[in-house]
């Protein structure tokens, strides 16, 4: 009896298993900020994998902006301030040249519209890490170009909402940086959307968990920017103080995962460890759990859906640890309530929600107001919208939040 010969191997099967990932071009908004930075920090670590095409800041930092220009080689640099981007060139002239580099010939693009333009050039991956609700323009125009959109700008996606979603080409172009919603993402992959019961986001509970509402009319501006986990921009740090961060996390989540809002939970981790969970139909929970260090879902947001090695140290389980999970409390922190109503009241509100808080946030570490003066001042501009219904347009938009800074800048000089 012969035996029959196996089939001929596939000659290139090995070299394409063995193939390198191809090259991304990777432009990143708001590179001076916490986000860019760290962003930069891995796309360095992995610039076999990535090819930095383009940067964009305010311009409140030039130097720093000039020194990323240099050490990426990226060919575009976009600067919302024209002053501040000739000063940009300048430094990069000089800093070239103190390193021995050739003249870069950087395009330089200025103005408010120009994180917008870049955003919009169809690169690989566009990393939002702009701060406020400005990044509703790049969000939009980085959908309309293909790009995959790393998004760690939720203010765009809360304000935009459904104009978001309809600028999308594909199911999959948008890719979560925050880490609450790249770990619902993770956890998701563990089963089918329709075994899913609801969404758990964890919230540390900010500088001030635990204390009341009397408790909370003191706090200072140092205090509240004097965060116990994370290190973020004064933003960002006061949103957590306040928990309107959860808020517009709660927001993001169920415009992301398309889940009612009934149906996504918030809980208190003080220890930042579990990042978010998916609880499924059966009873059972998956969760996500690392360290607290925003380039793991800056990385996956930049890879996805493949993991980039190395990227941070994983959780030490040969330690003695402790993880605690408590109920959030609605009367000192009514953010995550106001939130819920917004969704629920006019696609416009979620909008007006986030202005006023841009400007209670702002007045608030101007030293204008006091810390209860922010969510109160949300509340009560919320309470005061009419809203829009129906298909929402972007000028639709635009006036409700125009509407809204006014009405709570009013309200605030009153405070």
């Amino acid at each position: 009896m012969t035996t029959p010969s196996p089939a001929p191997a596939d000659p290139t099967a090995q070299l394409r298993a063995e193939a390198p990932e191809p090259e991304r071009g990777v432009v990143v908004l708001g590179s001076t900020g916490s986000i860019g930075t760290q962003a930069l920090d891995v796309l360095a670590l992995h610039g076999d994998r990535f090819r930095v095409e383009g940067l964009a800041a305010g311009g409140g930092d030039p130097r720093l902006l000039a020194e990323q220009v240099v050490a990426t080689g990226a060919q575009t640099v976009a600067v919302a301030d024209p002053a501040a981007g000739i000063t940009v060139l300048e430094h990069v002239s000089r800093i070239a040249a103190e390193h021995g580099v050739g003249a870069l010939g950087v395009e330089l693009l200025t103005g408010p519209q120009a994180a917008t333009d870049l955003a919009g050039r169809g690169a690989d991956v566009v990393l939002n890490g702009i701060t406020g609700s400005i990044g509703l323009g790049p969000t939009l125009a980085a959908l309309r170009a293909g790009s995959t959109l790393a998004l760690a700008n939720k203010e765009s996606l809360v304000v935009g909402g459904s104009l978001v979603q309809r600028a999308r080409v594909r199911d999959d172009q948008i890719v979560p940086v925050d880490s609450e919603h790249s770990a619902i993402a993770q956890c998701l992959r563990g089963g089918r959307r329709s075994e899913v019961r609801r969404l758990v986001l964890t919230a540390s509970g900010g500088p001030f968990r635990g204390r009341s509402r009397d408790e909370l009319k003191p706090v200072t501006v140092d205090e509240a920017l004097a965060h116990p986990t994370w290190a973020m921009g004064p933003v960002v740090t006061i949103n957590s103080a306040t928990l309107m961060n959860k808020g517009l996390e709660l927001i993001e989540a169920h415009l992301l995962f398309d889940v009612p809002v009934d149906d996504i939970a918030v809980v208190v981790h003080p220890q930042s460890v579990v990042h978010s969970m998916v609880e499924f139909v059966d009873g059972s929970t998956i969760a996500q759990a690392s360290p607290p260090d925003m380039r793991l879902p800056i990385a996956l947001g930049l890879s996805w859906p493949e993991r980039l090695d190395p990227v941070t140290p994983p959780c030490d389980w040969t330690a003695p640890t402790a993880w605690t999970f408590e109920p959030l409390d609605d009367v000192a922190f009514p953010a995550l309530r106001l939130a819920r109503e917004a969704v629920t009241a006019s696609p416009t509100h979620p909008a007006v929600y986030n202005a006023a808080n841009e400007q209670g946030v702002a007045a608030f570490l101007a030293g204008r107001i006091g810390f209860l003066d922010v969510v109160d001042t949300v509340e009560r501009v919320l309470g005061e919208h009419d809203g829009a219904y129906g298909e929402v347009t972007l000028d639709a938009v635009l006036d409700a939040e125009a509407w809204a800074r006014t009405r709570a800048d009013e309200l605030l000089a009153r405070a």
